[in-house]
């Protein structure tokens, strides 16, 4: 009789422990189904800190670079899936504000988003520090170097000194912006019509002449000028009044 009732017992106990385990695995499985899907900004800005250095200009590759995801629209309801592919979008970049693409390519249902991720990349660049007119031309004085976001904006920065000296601004600039492609062009030194002056060399000579330019002139630049024997020649411009040709 008594081993009747310690089986009893024992029986109760292994199924109040069944019960339990049930009641752990249910309440278990409900987290794991609110935990089941992935992160996907977490997802879209691992593959982009892993990939940014493979789409940086050669200039930014000494930038320090800080990168964030936002979050794809709360009002998709994605699939489960199997694996998830990130990828770049046909005309992304990852610079400044870009996106990052998320495809599920192991799922029952094939589906395909998009995360922003936003990439700043910081170093020093020249910054006007006055006023500079359109059409003015720009001096060491009208700079001074600090530490920007090169990705604020997609022109490329002009980062050597030569890129922007003694050029005419394109357009009015003014304090904090940052000297980049486009807001400068060289600087015309005379007009087409203008009598200059045309040196020639050759090994172990050197020859000048006077001569009229037929197109305008630009420093670094070639220009076209007719010689006393209505000959048309094309040169380097060296300044306001030279012109070298080539023998």
């Amino acid at each position: 009789m008594q081993s009747l009732v310690c089986l009893q017992h024992t029986l109760s106990r292994w199924l109040a422990c069944l019960g339990v385990l049930a009641g752990l695995a249910l309440s278990g499985g409900g987290a794991l189904a609110q935990s089941a899907e992935p992160d996907y900004s977490a997802l879209a800005l691992k593959w982009a800190r892993s990939n940014v250095a493979a789409t940086l200009p050669d200039s930014a590759r000494s930038l320090r670079l800080e990168m964030s995801a936002g979050t794809i629209d709360s009002r998709l309801r994605l699939a489960p899936c199997g694996n998830i592919e990130p990828y770049l979008p046909v005309g992304a970049r990852l610079w400044g504000h870009g996106r990052v693409g998320l495809r599920c390519v192991d799922g029952i249902s094939k589906w395909n988003v998009t995360v922003p991720v936003t990439v700043k990349a910081f170093g020093n660049a020249w910054v006007v520090r006055g006023q500079i007119p359109a059409g003015g031309v720009v001096t060491q004085g009208d700079v001074v170097q600090v530490e920007v976001d090169w990705a604020e904006d997609t022109s490329a920065v002009l980062q050597d000194t030569s890129a922007w000296l003694g050029q005419t601004a394109t357009r009015s600039l003014s304090t904090g912006q940052v000297l980049r492609q486009g807001l400068v062009r060289p600087t015309q030194v005379f007009p087409a019509g203008t009598q200059v002056r045309v040196v020639a060399e050759g090994p172990g000579f050197q020859v000048s002449s006077a001569a009229q330019a037929v197109s305008a002139g630009v420093i670094g630049q070639a220009a076209r000028v007719r010689m006393d024997n209505g000959r048309i020649a094309t040169g380097l411009v060296l300044d306001a009044r030279t012109v070298k040709l080539e023998l």
